[in-house]
Protein backbone atom coordinates (compact mmCIF):
# COMPACT_ATOMS: atom_id res chain seq x y z
CA UNK A 1 0.00 0.00 0.00
CA UNK A 2 1.34 3.22 -0.85
CA UNK A 3 2.07 5.13 2.28
CA UNK A 4 2.04 9.09 2.91
CA UNK A 5 2.49 11.46 5.74
CA UNK A 6 -0.20 12.17 8.39
CA UNK A 7 -2.50 14.39 7.78
CA UNK A 8 -0.83 16.19 10.66
CA UNK A 9 2.57 16.63 8.20
CA UNK A 10 2.35 18.77 4.56
CA UNK A 11 1.62 16.27 1.40
CA UNK A 12 4.59 14.04 0.38
CA UNK A 13 6.95 15.97 -1.28
CA UNK A 14 9.09 13.69 -2.56
CA UNK A 15 7.88 10.32 -4.54
CA UNK A 16 10.00 7.55 -4.89
CA UNK A 17 8.53 4.67 -6.78
CA UNK A 18 9.31 1.40 -6.50
CA UNK A 19 9.72 -1.44 -9.12
CA UNK A 20 8.82 -5.01 -8.87
CA UNK A 21 12.37 -6.20 -9.70
CA UNK A 22 13.51 -3.27 -7.01
CA UNK A 23 11.24 -4.53 -4.24
CA UNK A 24 12.30 -7.87 -5.03
CA UNK A 25 15.85 -7.09 -4.64
CA UNK A 26 15.06 -5.36 -1.23
CA UNK A 27 12.86 -8.26 0.07
CA UNK A 28 15.58 -10.41 -0.27
CA UNK A 29 18.16 -8.26 1.08
CA UNK A 30 15.87 -7.90 3.60
CA UNK A 31 15.72 -11.70 4.21
CA UNK A 32 19.52 -11.94 3.51
CA UNK A 33 19.88 -9.79 7.02
CA UNK A 34 17.17 -11.71 8.39
CA UNK A 35 18.91 -14.89 8.13
CA UNK A 36 21.94 -13.71 10.98
CA UNK A 37 18.77 -12.71 12.65
CA UNK A 38 17.05 -16.30 12.90
CA UNK A 39 15.75 -18.69 12.90
CA UNK A 40 12.56 -17.92 12.83
CA UNK A 41 9.87 -20.39 13.58
CA UNK A 42 6.88 -17.82 12.27
CA UNK A 43 6.24 -15.34 10.27
CA UNK A 44 3.46 -12.96 10.50
CA UNK A 45 2.56 -10.34 7.89
CA UNK A 46 1.30 -7.13 8.24
CA UNK A 47 -1.63 -7.29 5.54
CA UNK A 48 -1.82 -5.94 2.83
CA UNK A 49 1.64 -4.64 2.52
CA UNK A 50 3.66 -7.29 4.10
CA UNK A 51 2.05 -10.11 2.28
CA UNK A 52 4.46 -9.87 -0.54
CA UNK A 53 7.66 -9.74 1.60
CA UNK A 54 6.69 -11.96 3.89
CA UNK A 55 6.03 -14.48 1.05
CA UNK A 56 10.12 -13.72 -0.43
CA UNK A 57 11.70 -14.10 3.01
CA UNK A 58 9.64 -17.05 3.60
CA UNK A 59 10.89 -18.53 0.56
CA UNK A 60 14.45 -17.55 1.64
CA UNK A 61 14.50 -18.56 5.08
CA UNK A 62 12.54 -22.15 4.79
CA UNK A 63 9.68 -20.46 6.87
CA UNK A 64 6.53 -22.39 6.43
CA UNK A 65 3.95 -21.42 8.87
CA UNK A 66 2.98 -17.63 7.89
CA UNK A 67 0.05 -16.06 9.12
CA UNK A 68 -1.39 -12.78 8.64
CA UNK A 69 -2.92 -9.75 11.30
CA UNK A 70 -5.27 -7.35 9.64
CA UNK A 71 -4.83 -3.74 10.44
CA UNK A 72 -6.13 -0.91 8.69
CA UNK A 73 -5.28 2.88 8.81
CA UNK A 74 -4.72 4.18 5.48
CA UNK A 75 -8.63 3.99 4.13
CA UNK A 76 -8.29 6.56 0.88
CA UNK A 77 -4.53 5.86 -0.13
CA UNK A 78 -4.21 9.42 0.34
CA UNK A 79 -4.42 10.03 4.55
CA UNK A 80 -4.12 7.77 7.58
CA UNK A 81 -6.92 7.35 9.99
CA UNK A 82 -7.81 5.58 13.18
CA UNK A 83 -5.86 2.00 13.32
CA UNK A 84 -8.25 -0.99 13.23
CA UNK A 85 -7.62 -4.35 13.61
CA UNK A 86 -9.99 -6.68 11.72
CA UNK A 87 -8.00 -9.94 12.42
CA UNK A 88 -5.56 -10.90 15.11
CA UNK A 89 -3.07 -13.33 15.09
CA UNK A 90 -3.45 -17.21 15.43
CA UNK A 91 -3.63 -18.74 18.87
CA UNK A 92 -0.88 -21.12 17.24
CA UNK A 93 1.68 -18.29 16.50
CA UNK A 94 0.24 -16.36 20.00
CA UNK A 95 1.33 -19.75 21.58
CA UNK A 96 4.82 -20.20 19.51
CA UNK A 97 5.83 -16.52 20.63
CA UNK A 98 4.84 -17.60 24.35
CA UNK A 99 6.96 -20.47 24.66
CA UNK A 100 9.96 -18.26 23.46
CA UNK A 101 10.14 -19.46 19.74
CA UNK A 102 11.31 -16.74 17.47
CA UNK A 103 8.75 -15.21 15.55
CA UNK A 104 9.63 -12.65 12.75
CA UNK A 105 6.71 -9.37 11.98
CA UNK A 106 7.24 -8.63 8.31
CA UNK A 107 5.32 -5.23 6.83
CA UNK A 108 6.36 -3.23 3.86
CA UNK A 109 6.95 0.14 5.32
CA UNK A 110 6.89 1.89 8.60
CA UNK A 111 6.04 4.80 8.59
CA UNK A 112 4.50 6.74 11.39
CA UNK A 113 4.68 3.34 13.62
CA UNK A 114 0.94 3.60 14.28
CA UNK A 115 0.51 0.09 13.24
CA UNK A 116 3.99 -1.22 14.41
CA UNK A 117 2.99 -0.19 18.18
CA UNK A 118 -0.23 -2.42 17.90
CA UNK A 119 1.28 -5.37 16.40
CA UNK A 120 4.30 -5.24 18.48
CA UNK A 121 1.91 -5.25 21.83
CA UNK A 122 0.21 -8.41 20.34
CA UNK A 123 3.68 -9.84 20.15
CA UNK A 124 6.09 -8.00 22.43
CA UNK A 125 9.22 -10.04 21.92
CA UNK A 126 8.66 -10.74 17.94
CA UNK A 127 11.63 -9.48 15.49
CA UNK A 128 10.11 -6.91 13.54
CA UNK A 129 11.59 -6.12 10.01
CA UNK A 130 10.24 -3.99 7.15
CA UNK A 131 11.76 -3.40 3.59
CA UNK A 132 11.34 0.49 4.16
CA UNK A 133 11.34 2.77 6.78
CA UNK A 134 10.57 6.54 7.70
CA UNK A 135 12.41 8.31 10.66
CA UNK A 136 9.27 8.61 13.23
CA UNK A 137 8.49 4.78 12.46
CA UNK A 138 12.50 3.44 12.22
CA UNK A 139 12.87 3.08 15.91
CA UNK A 140 10.31 0.19 16.42
CA UNK A 141 11.41 -1.97 13.86
CA UNK A 142 14.68 -4.08 14.39
CA UNK A 143 15.63 -4.88 11.05
CA UNK A 144 14.92 -2.65 7.55
CA UNK A 145 16.64 -2.28 4.47
CA UNK A 146 16.22 1.09 3.23
CA UNK A 147 15.42 4.81 4.88
CA UNK A 148 13.43 7.44 3.29
CA UNK A 149 12.45 10.64 4.73
CA UNK A 150 9.00 10.86 6.28
CA UNK A 151 7.87 13.59 3.39
CA UNK A 152 8.48 10.45 0.59
CA UNK A 153 5.37 8.98 -0.79
CA UNK A 154 6.07 5.30 -1.63
CA UNK A 155 4.61 3.73 -4.65
CA UNK A 156 4.69 0.20 -4.21
CA UNK A 157 4.34 -1.88 -8.00
CA UNK A 158 1.11 -3.05 -6.91
CA UNK A 159 -0.33 0.84 -6.64
CA UNK A 160 1.05 1.81 -9.55
CA UNK A 161 0.67 1.09 -13.73
CA UNK A 162 2.97 1.68 -16.88
CA UNK A 163 2.99 5.18 -17.98
CA UNK A 164 5.13 7.95 -19.34
CA UNK A 165 6.71 10.22 -17.78
CA UNK A 166 8.02 13.60 -18.74
CA UNK A 167 11.50 14.50 -18.02
CA UNK A 168 12.62 15.93 -14.50
CA UNK A 169 13.15 19.69 -16.64
CA UNK A 170 9.79 19.41 -17.98
CA UNK A 171 8.11 18.96 -14.84
CA UNK A 172 8.01 15.81 -14.16
CA UNK A 173 8.81 13.89 -10.81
Amino acid sequence: MAKSPTTETPGPEKIFPVSWDQFHRDSRALAWRLHEAGPFEAIVCITRGGLVPAAIVARELNVRMIETVCVVSYRDYKSQGDLSVLKGIAPEVVALHSQGKRVLIVDDLVDTGQTARVVRDLLPDAHFATVYAKPMGRPLVDTFITEVSQDTWIYFPWDTGLAFQPPIREGGD
